[in-house]
């Protein structure tokens, strides 16, 4: 996992502790204070929330303390591997994306953080600048060129 990864998830794990809690307890003090919990819904969502919320914080905890942080300026190379930045093109369409390679836990497609385990960081995974690779899709292979690997 990226240091920034880790961040992000250390800051989801305040939010929830802090922020996240405290308002669900009061959720649940004003729907008991309604009455009848049997028939009550806010009663109800409330405890599911928490339910969620209670299972987010374990998970995260997890996460967290076995995290191992790799700082991706300390690699160097050509060759894609965790961490890197990698630039490259659709042969099909021509349409050219960046993306970092990172950890499961932190991928983020909306801001371009591919996760390892994804098919296309599968295929890239020890490839060099120039090659071209074939990534399995619903739609049939895609092949990508890589225009560049770097390690910002």
């Amino acid at each position: 996992m990226t240091e920034k990864g880790l961040r992000r998830l250390e800051d989801e794990l305040r939010n929830l502790k802090s922020v996240e809690r405290p308002a669900i307890i009061r959720a649940i003090a004003e729907a008991r204070s309604h009455g009848d919990l049997s028939e009550n819904a806010e009663y109800h969502a409330a405890r599911e929330r928490q339910s969620f919320t209670e299972g987010r914080v374990l998970e995260l905890e997890s996460i967290i303390s076995t995290a191992e942080v790799i700082d991706p300026t300390s690699l160097s190379g050509d060759q894609v591997k965790f961490g890197a930045t990698v630039t490259v093109v659709d042969e099909d369409t021509d349409k050219e994306a960046t993306y970092q390679i990172v950890g499961v836990h932190e991928a983020d497609i909306k801001l371009n953080l591919l996760s390892i385990s994804s098919p296309l960081a599968k295929s890239l995974i020890g490839k060099h600048e120039g090659d071209t690779v074939s990534v399995p899709a619903p739609g049939g292979d895609r092949t990508y060129e890589i225009l560049s690997v770097k390690f910002i």
